[in-house]
């Protein structure tokens, strides 16, 4: 991949130990101060539970279980299959792999190569590991800001090739706010799109009801707000947000939460004072790379169903994808397991010659598009456990 190396002007940052009274001076051009001493000692270690693992599972099968019982027909296995044009469907298999390398290159670029393009990518398939196990609205960052720093050190310790040493926990949270950053930016741009395309075509399907409709538009509308509100602050007036919380926080059954949060608050405001400090080509790039991973995200549900629906209308299924996609964030459920299989049917139920292809088609995009991520992650994280033991 590209070397993307390139320098901004030096800042200061807070330390992150603890009672240190210099502050840090980073390598130029630095996401984040990187500190050379791996993990912190003090860093709670997340951990995947076998009922992280077992519930979504169950979850999904169960809804898919549902959809089968409605929707079932003997020969709609076997007529899915007969349909299904291999060359489209090949496309569908290389847009999860551009979602893991743009993924991977995105994390390497935004960390400054302090983990190289392998690395990035590892790191991202333990994101969408993390984030299949956890409820997509709170999503797999806490898990994979740690796994960032254990692959940095590991990777400097065995191969010397880190090019500005170990990252720590606090420094790889850093890069993943930023990273979340160019997520939210990239749905606040969505939005629009879904909402002018609704003018003209049935984005929202009739199947979801008025209410269903105008739940819908009031979702997006919000998303779009919290997004353009979240990244304006972080960029621009990261103040706002700490008086936000600070406020918040005065509610009686909240002040409990009161000191812990408003210490991330300051750590927030330290990592948003990084990020104003980057140029405008550091931005571009990484926002083309976000670009790049939910656009393979969209399209993976565009070419399976393309796949055996060659007549289908193309624009409209974009839209609904991206619709389906972005309704899918807010699933209370870890990975969203459930209701994204309930999402698929509404979403593009009627845009398939038959309901009896429904579950065979939703089996084969959750299989690209979260299956093989479980696959992936427990493989990993066996194997990251092993390496980082005989590297401790």
């Amino acid at each position: 991949m590209p070397d993307d190396t390139h320098h901004s002007e030096p800042y200061s940052a807070a330390p992150s130990t603890p009672g240190a009274a210099v502050p840090v001076t980073p390598p130029l051009g630095a996401i984040a101060p990187l500190s050379d001493h791996g993990l912190e000692s003090d860093t709670t270690v997340p951990t995947v539970s076998l009922r992280g693992l077992i519930l979504p599972l169950a979850l999904g099968l169960g809804v898919l279980a549902i959809i089968a019982w409605y929707t079932w027909d003997e020969g709609g296995f076997s007529r899915f299959a007969e349909a299904v044009n291999p060359w489209i469907m090949a496309a569908a298999v290389g847009m999860t792999g551009a979602r893991i390398l743009f993924g991977g290159w995105r994390i390497s670029f935004v960390s400054r190569h302090s983990l190289g393009f392998a690395a990035g990518v590892r790191c991202q398939l333990m994101w969408d590991f993390a984030s299949n196990i956890s409820p997509s609205v709170v999503g797999g960052a806490p898990l994979t800001a740690y796994y960032i720093a254990r692959e940095s050190r590991v990777t400097s310790m065995e191969t010397k090739a880190s090019r500005r040493g170990p990252i720590a926990v606090g420094d790889a949270s850093a890069l993943m706010t930023y990273v979340m950053l160019l997520d939210q930016v990239w749905f606040a741009l969505s939005v629009p799109v879904i909402l002018a395309a609704s003018v003209s075509m049935e984005v929202i399907p009739m199947a979801a009801g008025r209410l269903g409709l105008w739940t819908a538009t009031i979702y997006f509308v919000c998303l779009m707000a919290y997004a353009g509100i979240f990244a304006y602050a972080t960029l621009f007036r990261p103040e706002l947000l700490s008086r936000l919380a600070s406020g918040v926080l005065r509610i009686p059954f909240l002040r409990r939460f009161r000191s812990r949060v408003l210490g991330e608050m300051e750590q927030f405001m330290v990592r948003a004072s990084v990020l104003r400090k980057q140029k405008s080509d550091f931005f571009l790039r990484g926002f083309l790379l976000t670009a790049g991973t939910w656009l393979a995200r969209y399209f993976l549900a565009v070419f399976v169903i393309m796949s055996f629906v060659p007549d289908v209308d193309t624009l409209l299924l974009i839209m609904r994808s991206i619709a389906q996609t972005i309704s899918s964030l807010i699933m209370p459920t870890p990975g969203g397991a459930g209701g994204i299989e309930g999402l698929y049917a509404l979403f593009f139920g009627d845009l398939l010659p038959s309901p009896a292809l429904i579950v065979p088609s939703l089996i084969t995009w959750r299989i690209l598009g979260y299956y093989v991520f479980l696959v992936i992650g427990v493989t990993m994280s066996t194997r990251h456990l092993q390496r980082t033991s005989r590297s401790t």
